[in-house]
């Protein structure tokens, strides 16, 4: 029986008694959000680190900071090998509204292979394997075929407030060759997914100032710059009419989707026309030469999110505004960084800026993108080891929206991150029912022991 071979019959001998132990972690309502629930974070955290001595782990430490605790756990036996970080959260979201809970969020149930509970797939039930995945490990031999570190956060649900602080505090403890995470989605139940690219994001408001005040369009209309007219007049030499931005040089150091990437996307299964009928849109929009799936995940935008000016109440007052204001956020991708992207559109502004106004930006919100090559030899690992478990190669994916925290441990920590989904869209997370697909506990602890393995056979 080879190790493999061994970890299976551990998991399948062992199935109910950690069945039972997830159902412990669910019952403890962690919910971040909620300063009633402060010793209920404690107490899961506690029951976290427990989970990591049970299994195993050594230097387990609930280590503090402004807000919850992370708790950080470690196995470093494996000279030679890579070190692997492994990031979760022990947080979870508010339950309500309760009444449209078939049964009680934190009083765990199965029904029909599925475990409910606040918490079962995001992210409990996923981080849970990680450690149940250790813990056969070293029950069947002794030892782990890489080096491992838990960093498990406790306000993944109310933004990582404190957490990028608390990794570039703890860069050194935290070092690792490769960072993985299982807090994003598979494509479809059966059809295992790695999300290999996040957009990242930045936000500033403009605004645009003529006369001192605001004027009586009787006495001065047609005779004074309009603040409103001059700001629409900028915020549409933002596009070209074909739906590309026109900023100079905003698509210089964008790093361009390769052919397998296309085919990878492809493979998502977007239905552009369903699209159109469900938004009520006779046409979709965007950069010309790209698909709705590459566009909204793979490529940079400009987006104005608010235009206000003038009056805004009930009825119409006559005048000529003085002041007007507008927002944007652009999504950044790979190769793009939020303080050189607004320095383009700055000089975009005083360039555009209609005669007899003044313009600035204010800048807001940064966060830079994220991505791994899916050539990268930890995602070729991860890959092998779903399609050994799953009889399906996972579709590379990318995600249009950003995580943070992602970016952060690949920028601190210099390392790759592999987004290895194991829950499932339909699942409920955030929602009512929230449920835990039980045949996807029981395949992703034998993907991640094998993708342990894959890891271990790596070059450091």
């Amino acid at each position: 029986m080879d190790v493999q071979q061994q970890l299976e019959a551990y998991f399948r001998n062992k199935r109910e008694a950690h069945l039972e132990e997830l159902k412990q972690f669910l019952r403890i309502p962690s919910v971040s959000a909620v300063p009633e629930h402060a010793s209920d974070i404690r107490r899961c955290a506690e029951w976290t680190a427990d989970a990591f001595r049970r299994a195993g782990c050594e230097h387990v430490q609930i280590m503090p900071t402004a807000g919850h605790p992370v708790v950080y756990a470690d196995w470093l036996h494996a000279p030679g090998k890579p070190t692997v970080l492994v990031y979760g959260h022990y947080d979870v979201q508010p339950p309500e509204p309760l009444e449209l809970w078939q049964t009680p969020p934190f009083e765990p149930e199965i029904r029909d292979n599925k475990l409910y509970a606040r918490g079962a797939t995001d992210d409990k039930g996923p981080l849970f394997l990680y450690v149940k995945m250790i813990e056969a490990w070293l029950q069947t031999t002794g030892s782990l075929p890489v080096n491992v570190k838990f960093c498990i956060e406790g306000e993944e649900e109310v933004a990582s407030k404190h957490t990028p602080g608390f990794v570039e505090a703890n860069r050194e403890l935290l070092a690792a060759d490769v960072v993985v995470i299982s807090d994003t989605p598979m494509k479809e139940k059966g059809q295992p997914a790695i999300t290999y690219g996040l957009r990242g994001l930045i936000g500033a408001e403009i605004e645009v100032t003529a006369a001192n005040q605001d004027l009586h369009s009787g006495v001065y209309g047609g005779g004074v710059p309009n603040a409103l007219h001059a700001l629409t007049a900028l915020l549409n030499s933002f596009h070209s009419d074909d739906g590309k931005v026109a900023v100079a040089g905003f698509y210089d150091t964008v790093r361009p989707l390769s052919a397998e990437e296309r085919a990878s996307l492809a493979k998502v299964g977007i239905d552009e026309a369903k699209i159109r009928t469900e938004l009520g849109l006779t046409e979709l929009y965007g950069e010309p030469g790209y698909s709705f799936i590459e566009r909204t995940t793979g490529r940079p935008t400009l987006e104005i999110v608010s235009v206000t000016g003038g009056f805004q109440g009930e009825g119409i007052k006559p005048i000529v505004p003085g002041k007007a204001l507008a927002k944007i956020t652009c999504r950044l991708v790979a190769n793009q960084t939020p303080d050189e992207v607004m320095d383009l559109i700055d000089k975009h502004i005083a360039s555009h800026t209609p005669a007899g106004v003044k313009a600035v930006m204010r800048r807001s919100l940064r966060g830079n993108p994220f991505l791994t090559p899916i050539d990268h030899p930890v995602m070729q690992a991860a890959a092998a080891s779903y399609e050994a478990v799953y009889g399906k190669a996972p579709i590379f994916t990318r995600g249009g929206g950003s995580i943070p925290v992602v970016e952060v441990f690949s920028r601190l920590l210099d390392a790759p991150v592999v987004l290895m989904g194991l829950s499932l869209n339909e699942e409920n997370m955030h929602a009512p029912n929230e449920y835990f697909d039980l045949d996807n506990f029981d395949m992703g602890l034998r993907t991640l022991a094998l993708y342990w393995e894959k890891l271990g056979n790596l070059p450091k």
